[in-house]
């Protein structure tokens, strides 16, 4: 049984806790140590089962506390060529990250103590950003954050997944209405920045299949989004191609705080 936790998932902090009862990692690191340190502790969480970090870009909200855990846990961190060459030379990370740097094979199975894990890269305005597709002893989880279009790896991996945890960050009409400047919201819709929750509804029909299980949706945005409008676009296009009502559970991650720890089955 693979446990799924979120610490934080939005513009404030990203951090996410996959693990059985041998093997974890972390992805991301957008989240305080010592808050992350205290809701592990309380959902008895072993640290001593942390095998790596893996990070997906180089935001601050993805990475503001990578040096703090790097100094912690000294753990191996995890991610593409070109994410590590950015977090060499981020200001947040330039001075820790050497001495952990793990590099992921491209286009293959990478091993990570037991854990297997394959990057793909979706489009976003860093200098790259990877979604991730895991592997705990067969059961198998696509995570995919901070994602400008909804590109076709997404959906391949997905479509083999048991378990997808993809951004639903903006409600169309609530950004058009809403305070942000004109090239915010061209940043945010133009293919570069995020996905809304019709564009996340639309990959879900598109990547069901009668093996998902759960969905969870993530990085929703504080200020052009709430949790309603989110599950009701991916809920809506479930019913809308005839999957069986409760055969897939959808659910909202929280922005600010800790998820419920999820015990994910078959």
């Amino acid at each position: 049984m693979v446990r799924f936790m979120s610490f934080s998932s939005g513009s404030s902090g990203n951090c996410y806790y996959f693990g059985d009862d041998e093997k974890a990692i972390l992805i991301d690191a957008g989240v305080s140590f010592k808050r992350v340190k205290q809701n592990m502790e309380r959902e008895h969480l072993d640290f001593s089962r942390l095998k790596g970090i893996l990070i997906t870009h180089n935001h601050m909200d993805h990475i503001k506390s990578l040096s703090k855990y790097c100094q912690k846990l000294q753990l191996p961190v995890w991610s593409s060529e070109a994410v590590h060459d950015a977090l060499a030379h981020h200001t947040f990370t330039a001075q820790t990250i050497g001495a952990y740097r793990r590099v992921l094979v491209a286009d293959e199975w990478n091993d990570i103590a037991g854990i297997r894990v394959k990057y793909f890269v979706v489009p976003h305005d860093a200098a790259q950003t990877v979604g991730y597709f895991i592997e705990f002893d067969g059961y198998k989880i696509v995570l995919v954050t901070d994602c400008g279009r909804v590109v076709d790896d997404v959906i391949e991996y997905a479509r083999q997944a048991d378990t997808v945890i993809i951004e639903s960050n903006y409600d169309m009409d609530m950004l058009m209405a809403g305070p942000y400047t004109y090239d915010l919201k061209m940043r945010i819709v133009q293919g570069c920045g995020h996905i809304s929750n019709d564009e996340c509804a639309d990959a879900v029909t598109r990547f069901w299949h009668p093996g998902l299980r759960n969905i969870f949706l993530c990085h929703l945005s504080e200020n052009n989004n709430n949790h309603d409008l989110a599950y009701r676009a991916s809920a809506q296009a479930l019913e809308d191609i005839g999957v069986p009502k409760g055969s897939v559970s959808v659910r909202c991650l929280p922005r600010r705080f800790p998820s419920d720890l999820f015990f994910l089955e078959k």
